[in-house]
């Protein structure tokens, strides 16, 4: 599998029963892969490890491809022992670990972590900081966990300790 990027898509979290939930779970059907684009990857260093099967980019991290934008202080990509070549783009990529603030942009939609995980075997996506934050235009959504499972587009936000926060724009709502 070459490196697979995410699109993050419109998709409003709707919050649990309960006034004090600490959870807000919803569908986010149009977060998908794509392997269908060309990548664009920019760093100050890129160090490819073949012993460890690892490359670590660092320092202003910045991947494109189509209209979706991630950024990132460092990027380690963790690929396959005998899964190809990351220098000839045909690595099997097995995870890919972001740090050092992550942003990520697409469209109208923004997602902004300290760190982030995507375990590729999974097709999950788990971005986590102090304050994890997700607008889609006017509309925000605030916690310190979100999890993506990319097979079905189901998406969590978890509190940190307390509740997640949410601001909809009545504006956003589709018109019926």
């Amino acid at each position: 599998m070459t490196i697979a990027w995410l699109v993050l898509a419109a998709g409003l979290l709707v919050p649990l029963s309960g006034a004090s939930a600490q959870t807000t779970e919803s569908k986010m059907s149009g977060l998908a892969l794509s392997n269908d684009e060309p990548i664009q990857i920019e760093s100050d260093a890129l160090m490819i490890d073949e012993e460890t099967s690892k490359a670590t980019f660092t320092g202003n991290v910045k991947v494109v491809q189509g209209e979706m934008t991630l950024q990132a202080g460092e990027m380690i990509v963790n690929y396959a022992k005998n899964g190809g070549s990351v220098s000839s783009g045909a690595a099997e990529i097995r995870e890919i670990e972001l740090y050092r603030k992550v942003l990520i942009v697409s469209g109208t939609q923004t997602a902004t972590a300290d760190t982030g995980n995507f375990n590729m075997a999974d097709e999950i996506l788990v971005l986590t900081g102090d304050k994890v934050v997700l607008t889609d235009g006017e509309n925000v959504f605030i916690g310190c966990k979100l999890t993506v499972q990319m097979k079905n587009g189901q998406a969590k936000l978890d509190s940190c300790g307390g509740r997640v926060m949410i601001q909809l724009d009545p504006k956003s709502r589709p018109k019926q």
